[in-house]
């Protein structure tokens, strides 16, 4: 049995803990979110790497062998940082351009993420790296993270920069912000027959296999 530790801003990580737990059942998953400083998509990097490293500490001490960032803005902010001062591996999660510039069909694909994401160095290589001949769309999801924390969702709001992105011409919509992981099926109804949907879960866990199997030698 393996203790995985599981960290994000705020209440999206539950969805990436909870297939945690549906894969890994054997195991003990702690998970730790910051929510008293939401949001995070606003924060530099030093503030972040303050915030999130005492948390991490302690999960260590909790017994967290590995521990999932299942933050896009931790992740492709200060990930590395964060691995010279963490003594057990650390699985990060990031927006997933490269599957979706490989499945699009439309040269034309839609990165909903936050500010502090879509501002990162790790995000811009990823595009220059592996989108160079994708247009890639950055809808104004600054404030959805708050929204769904409250659970307060704007359905207007939501729908209609999803719709702006299909009627752009967007053929695949990258969640990039684990937040959003709990308005998918919405944003799936909406996109039905015009565009897919893709969020990192199956990659984390396959990835997270990796490393338990790693610690197992």
């Amino acid at each position: 049995m393996h203790t995985i530790g599981v960290f994000d801003s705020g209440r999206g990580g539950e969805s990436v803990a909870r297939a945690i737990r549906e894969t890994f059942p054997d195991s003990e998953v702690i998970f730790r979110d910051d929510s008293a400083h939401l949001p995070y998509g606003n924060k530099t990097p030093e503030q972040l790497l303050d915030l999130v490293t005492p948390i991490l500490q302690e999960m260590i001490e909790q017994g967290c062998e590995v521990i999932v960032i299942a933050c896009n803005t931790v992740t492709t902010t200060i990930i590395r940082q964060l691995r010279e001062q963490i003594s057990v591996p650390l699985v990060g999660i990031e927006p997933m351009v490269k599957p979706a510039a490989q499945q699009t069909k439309t040269g034309i694909v839609a990165v909903c993420a936050t500010p502090a994401t879509l501002k990162s160095k790790r995000y811009g290589w990823l595009k220059d790296t592996y989108a160079k001949d994708t247009t890639v769309l950055e809808p104004d999801c600054s404030d959805w993270a708050a929204m769904i924390q409250a659970n307060n969702v704007d359905r207007k709001k939501v729908d209609g920069r999803i719709i702006e992105v299909l009627d752009a011409g967007a053929d695949v919509i990258v969640l990039g912000c684990t937040h959003y992981h709990w308005i998918e099926q919405d944003i799936q109804k909406l996109a039905k027959g015009r565009a897919i949907v893709l969020q990192p879960e199956p990659a984390i866990i396959r990835q997270l296999n990796r490393v338990l199997a790693s610690l197992a030698v």
